[in-house]
C-alpha cells in the first residue's frame, strides 16, 4: 500500500527515540539483516535524539500521515577525515518507499553536510538493501573498494562516497 499524501521531514526529538528504533528494527528484519554489524545492535538505537543531535550531526525524520515512517541523518564518524561526515541509519517503513521520501531525506541530508562545511558524505550498507544502493547510485555517490572509519558495521559489505561542495 502506496501513501497517495505529502510526507514532512523534520529533526527528530527525544520522545521519538522508541519509534525511529523500532522503524530501524522492523526494516533490518524485513531483509534478514537483523545482525550483529549492522546498526540493529547499536546502542544509539536506544538513545538516537542524544547520539545524533549536536554541533556538526543531525537526524531528520520523514513522517507520513503523521506517523514515524523513516529517517536518516549525518554523523561525523570517528576515523573519517574532517572534512567527511557519514550519511547514517537511512530506513523506511516498506509501505511509505516509493514517494521520494528516502531521496527527500537523503537530499536534506546533503544539505546538512554542505552547510556544516564537509566536503564529502560516505556511507556503509549491504546488498539486501540494492533498491536503496540503486538511489545512492542515481544521487551521485560512488563504490568505493573499503571501509572508512571506525562505524563497527562490520557486516555493511557496500562502501559509499559522494563529493559536496564542488569536490
Amino acid at each position: 500500500m502506496t501513501f497517495d499524501m505529502e510526507f514532512i521531514i523534520r529533526e527528530i526529538r527525544k520522545e521519538d527515540n522508541e519509534a525511529i528504533r523500532s522503524v530501524i528494527r522492523t526494516v533490518l528484519e524485513e531483509f534478514g539483516v537483523n545482525k550483529p554489524g549492522t546498526a540493529y545492535y547499536d546502542d544509539a538505537l536506544n538513545h538516537m535524539y542524544e547520539t545524533y543531535m549536536g554541533k556538526n550531526r543531525i537526524y531528520y525524520l520523514g513522517l507520513v500521515n503523521g506517523k514515524i515512517a523513516g529517517g536518516a541523518g549525518i554523523y561525523p564518524t570517528e576515523g573519517l577525515p574532517a572534512d567527511t561526515c557519514e550519511l547514517i541509519k537511512m530506513y523506511l517503513l516498506p509501505e511509505t518507499r516509493g514517494i521520494g521520501l528516502g531521496k527527500a531525506l537523503v537530499n536534506k541530508c546533503l544539505d546538512f553536510a554542505q552547510s556544516n562545511r564537509y566536503k564529502r558524505v560516505y556511507l556503509e550498507t549491504m546488498p539486501e538493501l540494492n533498491n536503496a544502493v540503486k538511489m545512492y547510485e542515481k544521487m551521485g555517490f560512488s563504490l568505493l573498494e573499503g571501509p572508512m572509519g571506525n562505524t563497527g558495521h562490520f557486516a555493511c559489505t557496500i562502501r559509499m562516497i559522494k563529493g559536496i561542495n564542488g569536490f
